[in-house]
């Protein structure tokens, strides 16, 4: 299994809605690498599953920056 960038465009998506939905996907990777670990330690499973949930962490974090930033802007106002 090989590790896909999962990227989409910010734009006029609700930032809430797709942090969230960010989130629950997150999630579901944590206890997918949980699940294998106690099974089948296969490392190169379970390694690219913490890829794609780092992909995803990043995600979130950068959302939650663009939600600053533009706060910080429109407060500057």
């Amino acid at each position: 299994m090989s590790a896909q960038r999962v990227w989409k465009p910010i734009g006029s998506v609700n930032s809430n809605a797709e942090i969230e939905r960010l989130r629950l996907e997150l999630n579901s990777f944590n206890e997918r690498i949980e699940e294998l670990e106690r099974q089948h330690p296969e490392a190169s499973k379970i390694e690219a599953l913490r890829v794609s949930a780092l992909v995803l962490a990043r995600q979130i974090d950068e959302l939650r920056c663009s939600d600053a930033n533009d706060l910080t802007d429109l407060l500057a106002k």
